[in-house]
C-alpha cells in the first residue's frame, strides 16, 4: 500500500494565483494530487507553466463562459481515465466537475454552485446538488468507492461557521442546503475532516472585503468526503489556513491506495 496526499483548493483565479506564488507553494507542498476550483480560465488562456507542471499530469474542465468557474486536477499518478462533467448539460456547461479513476476510488473534483446571488441561482444550486447525488448513488450502487472534494458552498453545522445565528437566512447556511449534506452523509459518505478533528474555529473561507481572515470569522465550506468503505484507508484530514493567495485555503487528506 502507498499513502497519497490529496489536496483541494479554491484558488479564486489560477492566473491570479500564479502571481501570488502558486507554483512555489505547490512545489513546497508537493501533493500527490491537487484539485483546483475556480480556475476562471480555459486551458488555452493558461501559460505553459500552469499546464505543464513538472512531475504532474494536468486535466481541466472549463465553463463555456470565459473567466468563470472551472476546475483542474494535477496528479503525479496517472488515472486510468478522466471524465469531464457527470452527464447533465446544464451543469457540465459551467465546468464544475472532473472525475479521475484511480481504481481504488473515483475522485470527484467539484466546484459546487453558489446560491447567494439570486433565487434562480439557489434553485440551480439545489438542482445541481440533487443531480450530483443521484449520479454518486449510481456509482456506489455499482460497487465503486468515491472521494469527493471541493468547494461545496455550504457550511454543514453551526460549528462550521463563526456566526451561525446571523447567517441562518443566507445561502450557504440555509436549512435546505444543510439538509442536503445530511443526505449525502446518510448515503454512506464521511466528512473526513470531522473524523480527525471535532473542534470549532476550523474554517476554509473568509470574506476578503471585511478582512474576516484576520479575525478568523470564517466558514468551513470546502470538504473531502469519502465512501464509508474507505474509512480504514484514511490516515489524516486537515485544513491549511496559513496558506494565503485566495479567499479560501487548501484542505487535504492522506489516503492509502493499492500499489
Amino acid at each position: 500500500m502507498a499513502t497519497l496526499r490529496l489536496l483541494s483548493w479554491n484558488v479564486n483565479g489560477i492566473r491570479a494565483g500564479l502571481k501570488k506564488g502558486f507554483l512555489e507553494w505547490m512545489a513546497e507542498a508537493d501533493p500527490d494530487v491537487l484539485c483546483i476550483q475556480e480556475t476562471k480560465a480555459h486551458p488555452d488562456q493558461l501559460p505553459a507553466s500552469l499546464k505543464e507542471i513538472d512531475g504532474y499530469h494536468a486535466y481541466f474542465a472549463s465553463a463555456e463562459r470565459k473567466g468563470y468557474s472551472g476546475v483542474a486536477i494535477y496528479t503525479k499518478r496517472e488515472p486510468s481515465s478522466v471524465t469531464v462533467g457527470f452527464g447533465v448539460d446544464e451543469f457540465d456547461s459551467e465546468g464544475r466537475t472532473l472525475i479521475a479513476d484511480y481504481g481504488d476510488f473515483l475522485l470527484y473534483a467539484v466546484y459546487f454552485p453558489n446560491g447567494k446571488s439570486s433565487d434562480v441561482r439557489l434553485d440551480y444550486k439545489m438542482r445541481f446538488y440533487d443531480a450530483f447525488l443521484e449520479h454518486i448513488d449510481g456509482q456506489t450502487a455499482s460497487g465503486r468507492n468515491v472521494v469527493i472534494c471541493g468547494d461545496v458552498n455550504t457550511a454543514h453545522k453551526a460549528i462550521d461557521l463563526a456566526r451561525p445565528k446571523e447567517n441562518e437566512k443566507v445561502s450557504g447556511f440555509l436549512e435546505i442546503e444543510r439538509e442536503w449534506i445530511d443526505k449525502l452523509l446518510s448515503h454512506g459518505h464521511l466528512d473526513t475532516f470531522r473524523m480527525f478533528d471535532e473542534g470549532p474555529g476550523n474554517y476554509t473561507y473568509w470574506d476578503m472585503v471585511s478582512r474576516a481572515r484576520d479575525r478568523n470569522v470564517g466558514w468551513r465550506i470546502d470538504y473531502f468526503y469519502a465512501s464509508e468503505g474507505l474509512a480504514d484507508r484514511l490516515k489524516g484530514a486537515f485544513i491549511l489556513p496559513e496558506v494565503m493567495g485566495s479567499d479560501h485555503c487548501p484542505i487535504g487528506i492522506d489516503i492509502e491506495v493499492s500499489g
